[in-house]
């Protein structure tokens, strides 16, 4: 049975079991929300309605939602590191890490991912990747996170019911932000290999879907 921590909802614990089970299969669900982002839908940006260049607005809007997704991943990466216990397949955290951007919001990584994925999806003109998959995407993520938290709330306790209490659970707190970045060293190294799978296949899916999605410029 799982062990359900205090505070959590009857509708949150629904989630847990189902956010052990993406966790799980996390790697294999991103392929295939990649590969989404090639299925044909009709566009969110128009010619009637946005002009003959109207191609410049999902790629640039795109462009800058994605990559301010991958800075968020690096500059965690790069700032913190999250050891975990076990193989990556549990959601098993070795200790509780609130420094760098988990200082600002519980889930940075998880954020960046989001909008590496919205970002693809604008770039991508497709409205039905962001009216059914970035929405899938959003509730596997919920789903993650109230294991996690459920996990890290009972191995914790006190100490992570304070840690909730005053940083959010998705939302960025920008206050004193300059003073983590100032007080947290860059390890670019880690970054690099701590990252590099991530980053090649986000700018394959960038290139690929300049190349399939806008292949007039």
């Amino acid at each position: 049975m799982i062990k359900m921590l205090s505070g959590v909802n009857a509708r949150e614990t629904v989630l847990i079991p189902s956010g052990n089970f993406f966790f799980r299969y996390r790697n294999f669900l991103f392929i295939f929300l990649y590969a989404a982002l090639l299925i044909p839908s009709p566009p969110l940006f128009t010619e009637e309605v946005f002009g003959e260049v109207y191609y410049l607005l999902p790629i640039a809007l795109g462009l800058l939602v994605t990559t301010i997704g991958q800075a968020v991943r690096g500059a965690t990466i790069g700032m913190t590191y999250v050891p975990r216990e076990g193989n990556q397949k549990n959601v098993h955290a070795d200790q509780l890490i609130t420094q760098g951007l988990f200082n600002h919001c519980r889930n940075p990584l998880y954020v960046g991912n989001i909008m590496m994925l919205l970002g693809l999806g604008i770039m991508a003109n497709s409205l039905f990747y962001i009216a059914v998959f970035i929405p899938a995407f959003l509730f596997i993520y919920q789903s993650i996170v109230m294991a996690e938290e459920n996990f890290l709330g009972n191995k914790f306790g006190s100490q992570y019911s304070s840690y909730c209490s005053r940083v959010n659970r998705w939302l960025f707190n920008l206050e004193n932000i300059g003073s983590t970045f100032k007080v947290m060293q860059f390890d670019t190294k880690r970054w690099m290999f701590t990252e590099y799978n991530i980053v090649f296949i986000w700018i394959s899916g960038v290139t690929l879907i300049l190349l399939m999605k806008h292949p007039h410029i």
